[in-house]
């Protein structure tokens, strides 16, 4: 037996170390504080290749040997450099400023260590995801039978959802779980579908042209009768509708499929619909505006995205199902993990993994129970009313500037609007769009987004920050038409020359 002294062991979290974890988590808190109170712009503006070789000459063989020390890099290597969220001139994508309960919670979760997938790992911390997921289908409106489970995000939540559809097709058109099978099935959704319908199309291993677009109307919503008429031509062809896709609040527009009369005709003709409301979901939380969510309850399964409309730190989605028998689709039985019970005592202990896509999942749910137990539904959805209101304010905004117009009024919190003087060249204006965003970014004191619709490329503000005001957006849409105009006479002294 060796007389050596144990080699030293790095501070794990344990009795011996709390000293060490508090002076860590202290270090942390102070970190971020200082730089939410002191950011003035929502990002740097730093060159992206500079910022790769700074990180690039950090060596992650030559350990720091402290925390402090750690920390102090990572303001020259991401900190000083990051995006901020909470900034009021963010306007780019759908990432929220996050309750203060809820990154409490997210602290508790990322210390205990919880993994969601089997009792024996999560214990109570099972029972609160159940509960927040009950607590939500019912929101829905969802009955008693309904269940779902907490994923990564939207895509994830997506991928599930048309994961049981297929299966469900298959099962019911008596299909073979084989190419021959899968060949022949369509989902439907329209062109403002999120992406991420093509990709679970294709990681199902469905054809490439599995996706049959649906056309909208002039608002760029589901129209149901041409929904109607795509199923028929399915029926024609002797291919089967695997599922419709309906979206509450697109990614660009914020627009919400009519669901009652999308649900009406998925009805008739027996086919899966789900409804992604990754973006929408938090209407569910608003008194003045849960009514554009009408008819969700009629879904075989929705996704809800919390990292979004709900103000929690990213990640938190959930797939949920209108019958909870329908997850048996992804059940699964490892006799090392989750094996099939045959004792009575372990009854009132269930396992999460058997409804799940992924095993090892963080607990989640937790920041979405602390932020309920704290704050609450209504003010969450108060905060989500004022971002519509303000996407309202913005549009007028838009509206009484003449050099700029407006695609359509906006539905939720994204306004979307173009660059585009009377008289303006409609190319020159996709070019000047995507050299404002650039510049924008670069500069660091705004940052829009941009995208295309209807062959146009269009910029977008997206309003999630309930603390951001019109004269906030007032600001940064005079900087866009400032930037746009010194666009426009450097193409002119070009073309001068």
């Amino acid at each position: 037996m060796s007389d050596a002294a144990p080699a030293a062991v790095p501070s794990l979290l344990s009795e011996d170390a709390v000293t060490d974890y508090r002076a860590a988590m202290h270090l942390a808190v102070d970190t971020v504080a200082g730089l939410v109170a002191s950011a003035d712009r929502p990002y740097s503006g730093a060159d992206p290749a500079a910022l790769t070789q700074t990180v690039s000459a950090v060596d992650l063989d030559r350990p720091l040997g402290s925390v402090e020390a750690a920390l102090g890099e990572l303001r020259s290597v991401w900190l000083d450099s990051a995006v901020w969220f909470h900034h009021p001139r963010y306007l780019s994508h759908l990432n929220c400023p996050v309750l203060v309960s809820s990154l409490a919670a997210d602290a508790l979760a990322s210390a205990v260590n919880t993994s969601m997938d089997t009792w024996d790992q999560s214990a109570a911390a099972t029972q609160l995801e159940r509960q927040v997921v009950a607590w939500t289908a019912q929101r829905i409106g969802f009955d008693g039978r309904a269940d779902g489970i907490f994923t990564s995000g939207g895509t994830a939540s997506n991928q599930q959802a048309l994961t049981l559809a297929r299966q469900d097709a298959l099962e019911r058109g008596g299909l073979p779980v084989a190419p021959e099978g899968f060949d022949r099935l369509r989902v439907l959704a329209t062109d403002q579908s999120h992406f991420s319908v093509n990709l679970a199309t294709r990681t199902l291993g469905l054809r490439p042209d599995a996706v049959v677009t649906v056309p909208t109307d002039e608002t760029h919503r589901m129209e149901p009768t041409a929904l109607r008429a795509q199923l028929d031509r399915l029926a024609e062809a002797d291919l089967v509708p695997m599922a419709v896709v309906a979206t509450a609040g697109t990614t660009d527009l914020g627009v919400v499929d009519p669901l009652v009369d999308v649900a009406a005709v998925c009805a008739a003709a027996g086919v899966w619909l789900h409804v992604d409301a990754a973006y929408g979901g938090g209407l569910l939380t608003s008194r003045r505006h849960r009514g554009r969510l009408a008819g969700i309850h009629l879904a075989d399964s929705v996704t809800i995205d919390f990292h979004k409309t709900w103000f929690q730190p990213v990640a938190a989605s959930a797939v949920l199902v209108r019958d909870g028998a329908a997850l048996r689709h992804v059940a699964h039985h490892a006799d090392y993990l989750n094996p099939v019970r045959t004792d009575p005592r372990r009854a009132a202990m269930p396992d999460q993994v058997g409804k799940s896509l992924q095993t090892t999942r963080r607990f989640d749910a937790l920041k979405v129970w602390t932020s309920l137990r704290v704050e609450g539904a209504d003010a969450i959805g108060a905060m989500l009313d004022r971002v519509i209101d303000l996407a309202g304010e913005v549009a007028d905004l838009v509206q009484d500037d003449p050099r700029l117009r407006l695609a359509q009024r906006p539905a939720l919190s994204t306004v979307l609007f173009r660059f585009e003087p009377e008289g303006t060249d409609p190319l020159e204006a996709d070019r000047v769009a995507d050299e404002v965003v650039t510049r924008l970014l670069l500069a660091g004191t705004a940052m829009i987004a941009r995208t295309r619709l209807d062959g146009q490329v269009w910029l977008k503000l997206t309003l999630l920050n309930p603390r951001t005001s019109v004269e906030d957006v007032r600001a940064v849409l005079d900087e866009v038409c400032a930037v746009a105009d010194d666009c426009a006479r450097t193409e002119l002294l070009e073309v001068a020359r």
